[in-house]
């Protein structure tokens, strides 16, 4: 089987020949690499020329130093190309007209990881606005959704827009960013240049794994693949008081908080008999962020058979035992939380607070998953014009 190669491969191997005599901006990141992890910075320096103008970097930064949500970083000039780069999380999420204005294209080359709170998609959705009001042309260079095809989850209520979701898409997309980045033109009606370097020799129904590309990690807490995989799920965590293991070597695969009794947790999950997955109890003590420096009780979530495996259902039922279990202690983290002061994180995080009330009834989690099928699967239908690949 030939290797697979992603947008930024295919665009070094051509020698950049599309981009020649044109202004160029690159959005990127520390996981903007080719199969032998040179970045895509210097090599598009070494093909360009003067002819790559200016750098922007996504949350997390260009240099993907920053840990946490809202945590700012300013612009500066990138000491190796002395280039401007341009922060897109902090004054500014979208490009203004000044930071375009000496570019005729602007490449985007991002890792995302196939779920809706992951805010690279909006920032590229932000980028697509201003370029199509600037009349610049946009160059996706695509690279592999690690979760496959499989859509799962609700879809977002375009009244609970947020940075961590600014269009209706489900909690697990199935797309790669170029074909969302086709979806969202479609969608948003978007008068806007749009090109993709599309991967080669990949389906879009396998695993990261199986493309034979490293992994870097597209921001300090997905180090892993594995981390990448509960992800869809575990971010809901994000939008309670309970550590979703910031501040340890597994995040999102650990939950827990200092008042779960870990035994009593996994005894009670067992009643859910969740697809593809084994808990287990562990404790474990957060080096930052929430409880940190604090013993905390949890599960570490590991999945067995990823093709079987649910992480919205295997989260969502884990807030509801956690809640029914402990329902002093259990509670939602107030705002801000992603540029939003006044909704509560896990509405805009869970697209409306459809599943938070259902989680303070008890609701069965399963019947909740299963309710939303029939809107993911109308979306998966609807986006199947943008796909790329079999």
């Amino acid at each position: 089987m030939d290797p697979v190669a992603t947008g930024l491969d295919r665009l070094v191997a051509e020698d950049a020949r599309r981009l020649r005599g044109r202004r160029v901006g690159l959005l990127a990141h520390p996981a903007s690499v080719d199969r032998r992890l040179r970045h895509a910075v210097p090599l598009l320096a070494a093909a360009l020329g003067r002819d790559l103008r200016v750098l922007f970097g996504p949350q997390h930064g260009l240099r993907g130093e920053t840990q946490d949500n809202m945590v700012e970083w300013r612009s500066y000039r990138d000491p190796a190309t002395r280039l401007p780069v341009h922060s897109l999380y902090g004054e500014h999420r979208q490009p203004t007209p000044e930071m375009l204005a000496d570019l005729d294209v602007l490449v985007v080359d991002l890792q995302d990881v196939g779920a809706r709170y992951y805010t690279f998609a909006w920032t590229l959705l932000l980028c697509l606005e201003a370029c199509a009001k600037a009349g610049k042309q946009v160059l996706v260079l695509d690279r592999p959704n690690p979760l496959g095809r499989a859509v799962e989850g609700n879809v977002l209520d375009p009244a609970w827009r947020s940075f961590v979701g600014l269009a209706p898409v489900p909690m697990r997309h199935g797309l790669t960013l170029g074909e969302l980045a086709r979806w969202l033109r479609a969608h948003g009606g978007l008068d806007v240049d749009l090109d993709v370097v599309p991967l080669g020799n990949w389906r879009g129904d396998r695993y990261f794994e199986a493309t034979g590309l490293p992994w870097v990690l597209p921001s300090p807490n997905l180090p892993t693949v594995d981390s990448a995989v509960v992800y869809p799920g575990a971010c809901l965590f994000e939008g309670t008081s309970l550590s979703e293991g910031r501040g340890t070597t597994r995040p999102f695969e650990i939950v827990g908080a200092p008042f779960v009794d870990p035994e009593r947790l996994v005894e009670s999950m067992a009643r859910h008999d969740l697809p593809g997955a084994v808990l287990r109890p562990l404790h474990f003590l957060p080096t930052f962020q929430k409880h940190a420096g604090r013993l905390c009780g949890g599960v570490q979530v590991h999945v067995t058979e990823r093709n079987r495996f649910r992480p919205v259902l295997a989260y969502l039922a884990l807030l509801v035992e956690i809640r029914r279990l402990w329902p002093a202690d259990f509670a939602w983290k107030e705002p801000p939380y992603e540029y939003e002061r006044e909704k509560l994180p896990i509405d805009i995080l869970a697209g409306g607070p459809a599943l938070r009330e259902a989680v303070e009834r008890g609701d069965d989690p399963r019947a909740v998953a299963d309710s939303w099928q029939a809107e993911a699967g109308a979306f998966a239908a609807a986006a199947a014009a943008a796909r790329l690949y079999a």
